[in-house]
């Protein structure tokens, strides 16, 4: 049988410590891309209240908790926000929804700085109290997610 023989093809170890550098990096980005899964898999948005269309979780208190809710913000069509001027989260927010007829459609009192509500489509006017102050949004909902970001 005759024997095939191919060159030997050199390597410097620099490309080789290269190689193993990338590949380590690649691992490291891996790990901490599905270490960002567990987390998030860990970090719960509160139940849902509310019956007919209008429904609302209020929560955010915690890192892990607000960075769920800040990732569940996508998924409904409103979301509320509240902090002060200097960016401190407020909680204790009364909150009421009112439809274009003026008609409450929801009030609650926000446990939390951050709010997911599901209203079907259509015009809100959002008034949100703390701190002595009322502040009120016009929001429009039926296409992309609306937020109403209030600051105190």
């Amino acid at each position: 049988m005759p024997s095939t023989s191919r060159p030997i093809r050199s390597i410097s170890v620099s490309t080789v410590v290269r190689r193993g550098a990338f590949a380590r990096t690649a691992v490291l980005a891996l790990a901490a891309g599905l270490g960002g899964l567990a987390l998030s898999a860990h970090a719960q948005v509160p139940p849902m209240r509310g019956e007919g269309v209008a429904r609302h979780a209020c929560g955010g208190i915690g890192s892990d908790e607000s960075t769920a809710m800040r990732l569940a913000m996508k998924s409904h069509p409103l979301s509320l926000l509240f902090a002060r001027a200097d960016g401190a989260y407020v909680a204790d927010v009364d909150v009421t929804i009112r439809d274009a007829k003026g008609d409450t459609v929801l009030a609650l009192r926000a446990g939390g700085p951050i709010c997911l509500v599901d209203l079907p489509a259509g015009r809100y006017g959002v008034e949100a109290r703390a701190d002595g102050r009322t502040l009120t949004h016009e929001v429009t909902l039926g296409g992309m997610p609306a937020t109403a970001d209030f600051r105190f």
